[in-house]
């Protein structure tokens, strides 16, 4: 039993250290893995070999699949590129499992020793993600050593052998059996390693290993499905189209085992590397006729996934992938793209109201409405940004962070601000066939121009950090604030000479005064934050 115990534990650890490994690569590199993705889908063999080297930098070709899904989930990249960037991710994962067998012992104390000081003294800069990079990269060699001392008893064990032997006739069974294994392990990287090593110990026949790697390949498309599950409708055919060219593949493959099993059994290499050879060129070979095939696979994924419905009562988070929490730079760019939208939400709420403010009442139930959405945007902003692990962030990360949520916010606040304006003016001004005077109406449609103004100019300024924009942000706030002064030293006027209409709308035209000084407040304070930043920070800008 503890035999079997350390074989799982050492399987467990093989896992971690490929998360760890994947986490890690992703945290330094996850901005850039995006470009490189995004700009290297518009031709199929670059798309092939940035799948490839993805894979190689995050050790998964799940994580690949699962990049490459959020992308084409968030209409950032289309269906038959991202086909092709999977498929070289499956060649990018057997690779690896290929140089993972080399006897690279040595390195494990050397990546673990050096990886711990560098992570646990900067752990919050680029150099301490490497740190934690190396210790999963001693993990896992640490592990693959742990496998191999671990699997040796067991394989001596009378009722293990009887087990196994039981995989000795049917393919399907076999290969059934790779597939679960892979999905068990989280990987099929992992169950190729182990199941080069049970061959190497002749726990399992040549032809069984064989039959066991097909079938692994087959189980990660079945992890990505799993994956994908959550996904709207253009991920999950990503998912799908990558699991039918693997089955496509076993199907075509497993017939010819045998045949397969007796040739590679003549070559003067030992079972363990032929296992990792015939993974390697099985992937290989696989994924380059399936490269010319990519377009009628995604015609048919698009016909098996129909497109999504969708609800046209309540908008709905639609970048705010689960999979990136672990890479804070590509979370935190969804997270604002998601603000965006509340931005866009609330420029329509504003036009919205000065059209109640014009006469038109049912445009206050559309307020109403837009309010709700901008509620549900931000409380699943504020859950998403929870789950995040911010003592690993860096200090432009968290920076970042903080200006998320203080935007998104901002924005909630002012969501509510119009949404009482707006049943203000439909309750107490119209309803009760009160109108503005017609020099009132003009200075509330300045104001609502320039607050939507400052509005599109926040959100720029939010995307692009950009230091001479805040101060013009700034400055338009100081005028919004003038103006203010303005209009209600004017409305005072109009009241001293006896205006009828600025009598009967007095109490709500200065109300609605102080609410649009208030938004705008709320609009501009995202220039502070860019303006706040630290000097060398700014310069480097």
């Amino acid at each position: 039993m503890l035999t079997l115990l350390n074989l799982l534990s050492a399987v467990a650890l093989l896992v971690w250290g490929t998360h760890i490994v994947r986490t890690g690569i992703m945290r330094i590199y996850g901005a850039d893995l995006r470009r490189v993705l995004s700009r290297s889908v518009e031709k199929k063999p670059m798309a092939f070999l940035a799948g490839i080297g993805v894979t190689a930098l995050v050790q998964s070709s799940n994580a690949t699949t699962l990049l490459v899904t959020s992308f084409v989930a968030q209409n950032l990249v289309s269906l038959t590129p991202a086909l092709v960037v999977v498929l070289g991710a499956d060649v990018g994962t057997a690779i690896m499992a290929r140089v993972l067998t080399f006897d690279l012992s040595w390195l494990s104390p050397l990546f673990i020793f050096f990886g711990v000081i560098f992570f646990l003294s900067r752990k919050q800069t680029r150099v301490g993600q490497m740190g934690r990079t190396a210790i999963g990269l001693g993990l896992i060699l640490l592990a693959l050593q742990l496998i191999v001392t671990a699997a040796r008893p067991i394989t001596q064990a009378a009722g293990v052998q009887v087990l196994f032997s039981t995989l000795t006739g049917d393919i399907l069974l076999d290969a059934l059996i790779g597939a679960l294994f892979a999905i068990v392990s989280y990987s099929s990287l992992a169950a190729v390693l182990i199941t080069a090593t049970l061959t190497a110990a002749g726990v399992i026949s040549f032809k069984v290993a064989l039959c066991l790697v097909i079938g692994a390949n087959l189980g990660s498309g079945l992890l990505a499905m799993l994956n994908a599950s959550g996904s709207n409708a253009a991920g999950k055919r990503v998912a799908l189209g990558s699991l039918l060219f693997k089955v496509i593949g076993s199907v075509a493959i497993l017939p010819f085992v045998d045949y397969v099993a007796t040739v590679l059994d003549r070559l003067p290499v030992s079972d363990e590397e032929l296992v990792i050879f015939f993974h390697v060129f099985y992937n290989l070979a696989r994924c380059l006729v399936m490269v010319p095939f990519t377009e009628p696979m995604a015609r048919l994924c698009r016909r098996m996934i129909a497109d999504d419905t969708e609800n046209q009562t309540h908008l709905k988070p639609r970048h705010l992938d689960k999979s990136a929490l672990d890479t804070p730079a590509l979370a935190l760019v969804n997270a604002a793209r998601e603000t965006l939208r509340i931005g866009d939400v609330v420029e329509q709420m504003l036009e919205s109201f000065n059209r109640v403010v014009r006469g038109e009442l049912h445009e206050e139930r559309t307020v109403r409405r837009l309010d709700d959405d901008v509620d549900v945007l931000y409380t699943a902003i504020k859950l998403y940004l929870a789950r995040m692990p911010r003592e690993d962030l860096a200090e432009d990360d968290s920076r970042r962070w903080a200006e998320i949520i203080e935007m998104a916010l901002n924005l909630e606040q002012a969501g509510d601000i119009i949404e009482r304006m707006s049943v203000d003016v439909a309750d107490k001004a119209l309803q009760a066939r009160r109108a503005f005077s017609a020099p009132g109406r003009e200075e509330l449609d300045a104001l609502q121009e320039q607050l939507l103004s400052n509005l599109r100019l926040s959100l720029s300024v939010f995307l692009s950090q950009d230091i001479a924009s805040a101060r013009r942000l700034r400055r338009a706030k100081h005028r919004f604030r003038i103006l203010i002064r303005r209009f209600s030293h004017n409305h005072v006027e109009r009241l001293h000479m006896n205006n009828v209409q600025s009598i009967e709308t007095s109490s709500l035209h200065l109300s609605l005064l102080g609410d649009m000084k208030r938004l705008n407040s709320l609009f501009c304070a995202v220039a502070y934050a860019v303006l706040d930043q630290p000097e060398d920070e700014r310069e480097a800008d």
